[in-house]
């Protein structure tokens, strides 16, 4: 299945993760800038899948390769969810150190601080044909920061699969648990399969 992948995504880290887990399995993958796409559909799915198929059926007008689109989002259980799909804009735009702030704040007086990652990432092939797949990791909000790698909550993301936040992990310990890991590990099987038919 070797073929031109385009990432619908602005997010440096992102692109970086998905880089490398999929390395191997197509010729080339290029983010949206090296794709020369000028892309930024509006997300307002209401889930993480809405929102990557949202993504994934926008960026496929601008180009006759596959695309791929991600929507990833922190999910604490005491907030009923939140902050969820709106994890990335949860204190304004896209800004880190203020959502993690806004977190911490919400979260002062509960007991409950178990939490987990999301994402839904959706394939889109250059005949229209989308394969989709989803992928979490379980862990628990710490108070104070830990770590300075990952981006976004890593550093307040207790993986109880690593026994350290995701900002402690190396890029290799991360990539070995991570939602978006195992998201896209499920959407390489589902490729495998349909090879195979």
């Amino acid at each position: 299945m070797k073929t031109t992948l385009v990432i619908a995504s602005n997010n440096q880290h992102k692109i970086a993760e998905i880089k490398t887990l999929l390395n191997g399995y197509f010729d080339v993958i290029l983010s949206l800038a090296e794709a020369n796409i000028n892309c930024d559909p509006e997300e307002n799915g209401t889930t993480f899948m809405q929102n990557a198929l949202i993504k994934v059926n926008e960026v496929a007008k601008h180009t006759t390769h596959a695309v791929i689109a991600d929507d990833t989002g922190l999910c604490v259980n005491t907030l009923n969810g939140a902050p969820g799909v709106k994890s990335a804009r949860y204190a304004g735009n896209h800004d880190n150190a203020k959502n993690r702030d806004k977190l911490l704040h919400e979260l002062f007086n509960k007991t409950d601080k178990s939490a987990y990652f999301a994402t839904a990432v959706a394939l889109r092939y250059p005949n229209g044909e989308i394969i989709t797949a989803e992928g979490s990791v379980e862990g628990y909000i710490i108070s104070q920061e830990k770590g300075s790698n990952g981006f976004g909550y890593d550093s307040i993301f207790y993986c109880t699969d690593l026994g350290k936040t995701f900002g402690e992990a190396s890029e290799e310990e991360k990539n070995s648990v991570s939602h978006r890991a195992r998201a896209l590990n499920n959407l390489l099987s589902k490729i495998n399969n349909n090879l195979r038919k």
